[in-house]
């Protein structure tokens, strides 16, 4: 059974639609800035890659104020990235049973800055539940197949597409509407994360502070955002005609059982996920021309990465595009895997390699070419996006270009 992506939406601090995303992306435009959401002179890191208010505005025009009310700004996200992935793909407006539809989504913690105020006690719990994306989607859209979300830290959205796929090729859901959103700028997760020495303190330069494979990277920047993509089998996409952005060909994920934080040495743990991959996907480490890395920007995941794609790839290693655009993006934690699927996607589609900004000076160390500061037009038939997160959870997601013979 072939899986293929009928829709994307994405809200980011590099564009608040998928569209206006990827036009950021190949200019190199960094959504990074000095925070505005609170008053961060009391942290060490000051900078964040903040979503504008322009999506709030979209969320209103979609989500009656009495509902609104008891929605989180990563629910709010959530839902304005849903509303345009559905219409994207027509599914709404075709004939596909409701009850054939699953809505699975990745969520670290939908809770970050939500202080207790003068709202009623229900207000609090539903705006509180995990589960709170995925069930909103599903009941403002009278969808009535499953609906739940995956935690795992920042691979939860990679997760969480690969859940939806298994459950299609399972023969229970023609469509699953699949991605992840959070929203963790907050005093806390600012300051929880200087705590373990994993954020960027270059606030005087806030949009090359995320600087992925260069050698004076000093760790991530934070991110905050949504992305979506609808998965729908082959041939429901056919029958009603419905655009086709490329073909989810495999995907594995693995657990290091290693450190909470730290990945195994020399990348061994994503090294297997991404052979897992390439193997549930039926496809040659040749065929590969482009990943999407997770790339973040700290020292160790940026090395260890570099050494499992070598390890993968052997003597193609050389030969492959990588890119990190979190160098654009910021880290958006749960959305990462959804929004960066979306990305690869269109380099796929536009056969446009997107490049990893604020590369200034190369590692000895990391040596691959990682489209350093400028896009680069080639042939991208398959493609890998690569999500790795805290507590050794590694997803890879491999994407193929569809054609009616792939």
């Amino acid at each position: 059974m072939k899986i293929v992506v009928t829709g994307v939406g994405a809200v980011t601090p590099a564009g608040e639609t998928a569209e206006k995303m990827w036009t950021s992306i190949l200019e190199g435009k960094s959504g990074i800035h000095k925070i505005t959401n609170f008053d961060a002179s009391e942290c060490d890191t000051q900078i964040a890659g903040e979503v504008s208010g322009d999506f709030e505005e979209r969320g209103k025009e979609l989500i009656p104020r009495r509902i609104r009310k008891q929605m989180t700004r990563t629910t709010r996200m959530a839902l304005v990235a849903a509303e345009e992935a559905i219409k994207d793909s027509g599914i709404d407006e075709s004939d596909i049973d409701k009850k054939r539809i699953g809505v699975i989504m990745g969520v670290i913690d939908t809770t970050y800055g939500e202080k207790e105020r003068t709202e009623s006690e229900l207000n609090m719990v539903v705006k509180r539940m995990p589960n709170a994306p995925s069930a909103w989607i599903t009941i403002l859209h009278g969808y009535e197949g499953v609906n739940f979300n995956v935690s795992s830290a920042c691979a939860s959205s990679a997760y969480s597409i690969s859940i939806a796929a298994s459950l299609i090729q399972s023969g229970m859901y023609d469509v699953a509407i699949a991605g992840g959103a959070d929203s963790t700028i907050t005093p806390d997760g600012i300051k929880g994360f200087n705590q373990i020495m994993a954020l960027s303190t270059r606030n005087d330069d806030p949009e090359t502070a995320c600087r992925p494979f260069s050698k004076s990277r000093d760790g991530f920047v934070m991110g905050e955002g949504a992305g979506i993509i609808i998965l729908e089998t082959e041939e429901s996409a056919k029958k009603r005609n419905a655009k086709i952005y490329g073909e989810l060909a495999g995907f594995a994920f693995t657990s290091e059982a290693s450190g909470i934080t730290a990945p195994k040495a020399d990348g061994i743990g994503m090294a297997q996920t991404m052979e897992m991959a390439l193997e549930n996907a039926k496809v040659e480490k040749e065929e590969v021309d482009y990943i999407n890395a997770h790339g973040t920007s700290t020292n160790l995941n940026d090395k260890y990465e570099t050494m499992a794609v070598k390890k993968v790839f052997q003597d193609h290693a050389k030969k492959l595009c990588i890119s990190s655009t979190k160098s654009m993006t910021g880290h958006t934690l749960g959305a990462a895997g959804a929004i960066e699927a979306i990305i690869t996607l269109f380099a796929i589609k536009e056969q446009i390699a997107p490049p990893t900004i604020n590369y200034e000076e190369p590692d000895e160390e990391l040596d691959l070419d990682y489209v350093p500061n400028k896009p680069k037009k080639r042939n991208i038939n398959v493609a890998l996006s690569n999500s790795f997160g805290f507590g050794g959870h590694n997803g890879t997601l491999v994407f193929r270009k569809y054609t009616k013979d792939s």
